[in-house]
Formats: structure tokens, sequence, C-alpha cells
């Protein structure tokens, strides 16, 4: 029998996935607080739902992809009470994942911590990496979903797992971002052509696929979006608050310092390239 996975969130990573879900051959329901956002997933054989009720009603899986732990919280309780399997798969943090799966506990629910490492391209071409954490024994009983979305599946012990290495990855990134508008930046204010310092990183040990995608977009000034500066600049302060006094993420700081400055400049819906506005001091 065919199982049936509630997609909860179809915003710019969600979407993808339940298509991705429908085209391996599972039966996929979505909702999206915005309709209009989930009813392209139809043409992909995908059923729209009007509340997150009706998406999970007799499903086997419910997975939520939503922006923060609040909504998915808000969302959840309302709606998680009578299905099996609860793949939480929302970067929200270390606390609100605890709550979550409390949450979870409370309703007799499985709860499975899975926030996956990729953007927009990785999600639609079903390569993300999967962050799994929850029960043993529901490792098999998932593994059709992940193989679905992702092109490898990491499973890391009991629930929280897979949220505290997604923010470890996470620092990586936001670090990485960051550096990369920094020296972008400095290039052009030493009069330096930035494509010069792509072009000496290319091929060594320095080199970064990354740092060409964002870099480019950076000099070009055209910035595609595959993840939104606000929601980045919610991820660094969870990689902060998780971090607390114990050690200096002065990077983490940096990248969230410019990414709330390029917010404030109207960006926040752009790509987190736009940080490198952040840079700018005139």
């Amino acid at each position: 029998m065919t199982d049936t996975v509630a997609v909860l969130g179809t915003g710019i990573m969600g979407a993808p996935m339940a298509a991705n879900l429908a085209a391996a051959g599972l039966r996929v329901r979505a909702w999206n607080r915005s309709r209009e956002k989930a009813e392209p997933l139809a043409e992909h054989g995908v059923e729209i739902a009007d509340t997150p009720q009706d998406a999970v009603a007799g499903a086997d899986f419910a997975l939520t992809m939503l922006a923060d732990g609040p909504v998915v919280h808000e969302v959840a309780e309302a709606a998680l009470t009578d299905v099996p399997v609860w793949i939480q798969a929302s970067t929200v943090g270390v606390e609100w994942t605890e709550r979550l799966a409390a949450l979870a506990d409370k309703a007799g629910v499985a709860f499975v911590d899975a926030p996956v490492l990729g953007t927009k391209q990785p999600a639609e071409q079903g390569k993300l990496v999967v962050l799994a954490s929850g029960p043993e024994e529901l490792r098999e009983r998932c593994a059709p979903v992940f193989d679905a979305i992702g092109s490898r599946t990491v499973w890391l012990g009991p629930a929280g797992a897979g949220s505290r290495l997604k923010l470890v990855a996470n620092a990586w990134v936001l670090a990485l971002t960051n550096a990369t508008a920094e020296s972008v930046a400095l290039a052009g204010e030493l009069g330096v052509d930035p494509k010069l310092f792509l072009d000496a990183i290319s091929g060594g040990a320095l080199d970064s696929p990354y740092a060409h995608a964002k870099g480019g977009a950076m000099i070009s000034g055209e910035y595609p979006l595959s993840f939104a500066a606000r929601h980045a600049a919610k991820d660094a302060r969870l990689v902060l608050d998780a971090a607390g006094e114990g050690v200096d993420l002065g990077s983490v700081r940096a990248a969230l310092a410019h990414l709330e400055a390029a917010v404030d400049a109207g960006h926040a819906d752009e790509d987190m390239a736009t940080l490198y506005y952040g840079t700018r001091q005139g």
C-alpha cells in the first residue's frame, strides 16, 4: 500500500520536496497558509488541502517545512493529533526542537527531527542531505520519504541531534557567505577586480563552489533566490542562541549584522548573498 505524506509548508523548499515525493510514487497532500503557493503542485499529482487538518487526515507521515519554531508549533498543535509519524524538517534550533518533541510525545506521535542541508536547487533536484534523528525503529520506515527528497540521509541518534548538526553546518555557511562578501567588498575598495579574487582561488585548496555562486551574485548585483536573507538572519540568531557564552562565533555575529543591514535596506526576501550590502559603509 502506498504511503501518504502530508507536506505542511510549500515555500521555496517545501514545494519541490512535495513534488519529488509525488514523483517517487508516494501519495502527497500539501497545505500552505497562502494556498496559491501550493496550487502549482497539483500539476505534479499533489492534492492541495484547505487546512493542515485536511492534509494530515489519514496520512502516514506529516512533514513540516515552515518558517520557524513558533509557526511549526502552532500548525502542529492544531493538526498533528492522529498522524503516526511527524518528520520535522524546518530549521528551528535547539529549544524549539525540544518543545516540538514534547508536543509530539503528548499527542502520542512519533517524532523525527530531520532538518536538511541544501537550498532551492538541491531541493528541486532531490539532492538534499537529510540530518535525521529519532527512534531507530523508524529508520527503515522513513527511508522512502528521505530517499525521495535527498541524495543522502545521515542518521544521528535520538531526536534533536539533527537540529544540532544543522546549526553547526549553518554556522559554516553563514561564515563562508560573509567572508566572501567581505573579500568582494575589499577588492572593490582596493581597486581590484573582484572577479580576480574568485579566479585566484579557483582550483586550489581555498576553492569553494559556494563562494563562486555567492561571490558571482555579489559582483553582478543579481541575486537569484536560493535562501532568503530574512530566513538566513533567523538561522544566524538560532546559531548564536545555541552557542550561548560557551564559544565565540564572531563570524556568525558579523554575518547577522550584515544580514540585518540588508533586511533593513529592503532585501529581506532576496537571496542571503545580499548581506554584501551590509559590508558597504558608504
